[in-house]
């Protein structure tokens, strides 16, 4: 009987008896769950109810150990964290000692505290899903810098397999290369990309509304286009602290008609989207596997974005999208650049579309499979 304990940072509802939370995640967890026995979720859980981003584990044998979340961001925060340690540690080494494959979920707090007590559990077999940039010429945090050495370590991460985004040369043994995906290659339609001459040019920016994303900067992408007598259009999805920034910015520049928040929306509701945009800008300064530049590549919605993390694989440079900085006037010169070369925003397109297909669900759910 495979008894599978899940070590996770992410922030767990519960309703009508299910547990879940972010839908991406979840998603990707059922895949493994298919193949396992018994499931124990070790995480924060929330007294908010479901939002439209989140969605439910579907697994007979489920249970959900809610512990605190940790967090060490001020003094108040780090004194009332350690006084929740010693009850964090329990339950993983409880868990630990349950479970026949461990699953961690780094670089987190919890991932961490897991990393440490899977020490003691040196012929359990785990996995570990590091969902962020694992490139060591990065700048990280010295808790990431922490998490990737003991990962590596074939001494303190016995019998581990590490998930990471993209190839960097490694020689541990401990570390496979990976990807993730969003749709099964049911979806994978016949689709042309959008012509430039279809107006508003239309693009999307997909993240939390945050500084870290660049939201405001494809915002002033759009400003400058217009500027330039360019009709374009931009649909933002996510939220996040900088939201009523954003909308304050837009009114003073009078782009409320043509720059659109959505806010949270089902990944369902944000498809319809990407299927309609000539452009997805993403600017994020952090990101291990970023899933909407993949997303976005599916349906035929070419990337501009920031070289962050194994994005240049993913675009092979510049065959699939365009590389750019984290400056609105390098944007817009890339966008017109396009517009004024048709047949290579089409080649681009087609290209992003052919390679973003190959990961589909089904080939991620094989690859599982193998790491179980």
């Amino acid at each position: 009987m495979l008894k599978f304990l899940i070590v996770s940072p992410v922030v767990h509802v519960h309703s009508e008896g299910r547990y879940g939370g972010y839908t991406p995640y979840v998603r990707e967890m059922n895949l493994w769950l298919r193949h396992v026995d018994r499931v124990r979720i070790i995480a924060p859980l929330s007294q908010e109810p479901p939002d439209a981003l989140e969605t439910f584990y579907t697994h007979p044998n489920l249970d959900f150990v809610a512990v605190p979340a940790l967090r060490f961001t001020n003094k108040k925060e780090v004194l009332s964290s350690l006084s929740k340690l010693p009850l964090v540690l329990f339950r993983l080494l409880q868990g630990m000692a349950w479970a026949s494959h461990i699953h961690l979920r780094c670089p987190s707090n919890m991932g961490l505290l897991g990393l440490l007590v899977q020490v003691f559990f040196p012929f359990t077999r785990k996995t570990a899903k590091y969902a962020n940039n694992w490139d060591w010429n990065s700048r990280q945090p010295r808790s990431y810098r922490l998490q990737q050495r003991l990962l590596r370590s074939r001494f303190w991460s016995r019998r581990m397999r590490v998930m990471v985004y993209g190839d960097w040369g490694e020689r541990s043994r401990n570390i496979r290369p990976f990807f993730t995906a969003s749709y099964s290659k049911t979806q994978a339609l016949p689709l042309e990309p959008r012509s430039l001459t279809e107006l508003p040019l239309r693009l999307i920016f997909v993240g939390t509304l945050t500084p870290n994303k660049g939201p405001l900067t494809a915002i002033k992408v759009v400003e400058l286009l217009r500027g330039r007598g360019l009709e374009v259009r931009l649909d933002l999805f996510g939220d996040g602290r900088q939201r009523a920034d954003l909308e304050q910015f837009c009114t003073e520049k009078g782009l409320v008609d043509v720059v659109h928040f959505h806010g949270r929306q089902a990944p369902e509701v944000v498809k319809e989207y990407f299927r309609a945009a000539h452009f997805l800008v993403f600017l994020s300064r952090s990101e291990g596997w970023p899933k909407v530049v993949a997303e976005a590549m599916w349906w035929a919605c070419l990337p501009l974005t920031t070289e962050v993390s194994c994005v240049r694989q993913m675009l092979n440079t510049a065959e699939r999208g365009v590389l750019v900085s984290a400056d609105p006037g390098q944007v817009a010169e890339a966008i017109q650049g396009l517009l004024a070369q048709p047949q290579d925003y089409y080649d681009k397109c087609r290209a992003a579309m052919d390679w973003s297909h190959r990961y589909h669900l089904e080939a991620f759910e094989e690859a599982l499979i193998k790491l179980l």
